[in-house]
């Protein structure tokens, strides 16, 4: 057999997958995952985001600590993030719903105003493959956020179910183990 010989940019493309699997390889085997429906309209019974979430979540090993409804309502919606992100048995909290620009839509400013640092990759691509694979330009009406507060990983998104299977499919499932391991990585 011959030689075969690398350029430059091959070999800095293997060193990046190989650092991006080395993180993954180090990450926690499953995460504690909490879910919050923000919903003025939807019951516990009535609710599919919620379920949609936690089925995704479990069918690929993560751990669902409880799942609960709150209205679309700024305090509420805040409180409830922030006692989950403290709360020692929950290392992520999932939200759906409540963030559009309807006057009622809250759980953006809600979220955003706890972050410790903020995650802008998830919103900027979770529009882009809404714009390209799901509702056309109708994805710029989107205001998905990711962040961080204290320890806690946090993820919100859109109330639709294809908007969830969208996100937790291309972006939270294949990297929340990752992310998990960036917040634990002691420098």
């Amino acid at each position: 057999m011959g030689n075969i010989s690398c350029t430059a940019d091959t070999k800095k493309e293997l060193v990046r997958i190989s650092s991006v699997e080395e993180h993954r390889s180090e990450a926690p085997d499953s995460v504690a995952c909490y879910i919050i429906t923000v919903s003025d309209t939807r019951t516990i019974d009535t609710d599919t985001g919620g379920p949609l979430i936690q089925s995704l979540l479990e069918a690929a090993g993560y751990t669902v600590t409880g799942r609960t409804i709150v209205k679309d309502d700024y305090e509420d919606i805040r409180e409830l993030v922030y006692k989950s992100s403290v709360h020692s048995g929950i290392e992520a909290v999932l939200l759906t719903g409540g963030t559009g620009i309807s006057p009622r839509d809250t759980t953006y400013e809600a979220v955003a105003s706890l972050l410790d640092k903020s995650l802008p990759g998830f919103g900027e691509i979770f529009r882009l493959l809404s714009f390209t694979e799901d509702i056309g330009s109708a994805a710029m009406l989107s205001r998905a956020i990711a962040g961080t507060i204290g320890s806690t990983a946090v993820f919100s998104m859109p109330g639709s179910t294809g908007a969830i299977k969208l996100a937790m499919e291309r972006l939270i499932l294949p990297e929340l183990r990752h992310v998990m391991r960036e917040i634990y990585k002691r420098s």
